[in-house]
C-alpha cells in the first residue's frame, strides 16, 4: 500500500475540495489535523514540511459545480485520452484545463457513480511534494460501491490501474475487494464492495489522513460540528479509522499516524 507521492501513471500526488463556510472550514481542519505531541499538519494545513498535500479552496461561482467531495488528483499517462475514456465509459467531465495549444493539462471527472476525481500528467520527480512517514500525507484512498466490479473496470481503463483481488467477508459470505494498483504494482487505492463494515459508506473517494492524535482529532470533529460516521479498531482495541462528515458535508477519514 503506497502512502508516498511517487511519479508514475496511477499514482495519488494530492487532494482538494471547494467549500462554502471557507473560513469555518479551515479553522475544523485546522484544529482536528493538528493533534499529537507533533503534528504531521500545520494550522495552514500544509504538511509539516510545509508541503502543500491537501488544498481547501472557498467555493466561489466557478466551483458552484463541483461536488462537496475530496477529490485525489491521479497522475495518467494522457489526460486526454483518459477524460475521453471516461465520457465513453459513462462517465462526465466537470472541468478541463488546456493550454493556448488545446494541449490538455488536466480535468475534473464524475465516475459512473458520481465519484469526483482529478487526473493529472505524470509529474517529474523533482516537483512532487515532500513528505515522510512522519509528515501529513493522503496515506490512502478508497471508494465504495454497490458495483465494485463496474468501477474497477471504469477505472482501470481511465486511470490505468492493475487490479489486485482482495479477499473479505465473514464465513457466511465471501467476496473480493480491489486493490487499484499503480505501473509498478504499488496499491494506490481500494474499490471496495458496499457491504459489511462498509454498508453506510458514501459513494465518493475517501481520502485517508494520519494525525498524531486520533482520539484527540475524533474529539475536535465532534467539538467543532462535524459528525463521526464509523470507527475501525485495531488488534489492540485502539481506534485506528475514524470516518468523518466535516462540517459542511464532506466526508474523508482520519487514521492512526
Amino acid at each position: 500500500m503506497s502512502n508516498t507521492p511517487v511519479p508514475h501513471v496511477g499514482g495519488i500526488v494530492s487532494a482538494d475540495i471547494a467549500v462554502p463556510e471557507h473560513e469555518r472550514e479551515v479553522r475544523f481542519y485546522s484544529r482536528v489535523l493538528t493533534t499529537g505531541a507533533n503534528p504531521l499538519w500545520r494550522e495552514d494545513l500544509m504538511n509539516n514540511l510545509g508541503t502543500p498535500i491537501v488544498g481547501l479552496g472557498a467555493r466561489v461561482a466557478e466551483y458552484d459545480h463541483l461536488p462537496l467531495q475530496w477529490m485525489p488528483h491521479i497522475q495518467v499517462a494522457d489526460v486526454a485520452a483518459s477524460a475521453k475514456r471516461a465520457l465513453d465509459l459513462g462517465g462526465s467531465e466537470l472541468m478541463h484545463g488546456k493550454d493556448d495549444d488545446g494541449n490538455s493539462q488536466w480535468a475534473v471527472l464524475l465516475d459512473p457513480n458520481g465519484a469526483a476525481f482529478g487526473i493529472i500528467p505524470v509529474v517529474p520527480a523533482e516537483a512532487m511534494p515532500e513528505t515522510d512517514g512522519d509528515a501529513g500525507r493522503i496515506a490512502w484512498i478508497d471508494l465504495t460501491v454497490s458495483d465494485a466490479a463496474a468501477t474497477r473496470d471504469f477505472y482501470r481503463q481511465v486511470v490505468g490501474w492493475s487490479v489486485q483481488d482482495i479477499d473479505v467477508g465473514d464465513a457466511s459470505e465471501r467476496y473480493a475487494d480491489f486493490h487499484m494498483c499503480g505501473e509498478h504494482g504499488d496499491a494506490a487505492a481500494g474499490v471496495c464492495h458496499a457491504r459489511g463494515v462498509n454498508l453506510e459508506l458514501p459513494p465518493v473517494w475517501m481520502i485517508h489522513l494520519p494525525v498524531g492524535d486520533l482520539a484527540e482529532s475524533v474529539r475536535r470533529v465532534r467539538e467543532d460540528g462535524g459528525e463521526v460516521i464509523q470507527t475501525t479498531r485495531a488488534s489492540d482495541g485502539e481506534s485506528a479509522r475514524a470516518v468523518i462528515r466535516d462540517p459542511v458535508g464532506a466526508h474523508l477519514a482520519l487514521v492512526s499516524a
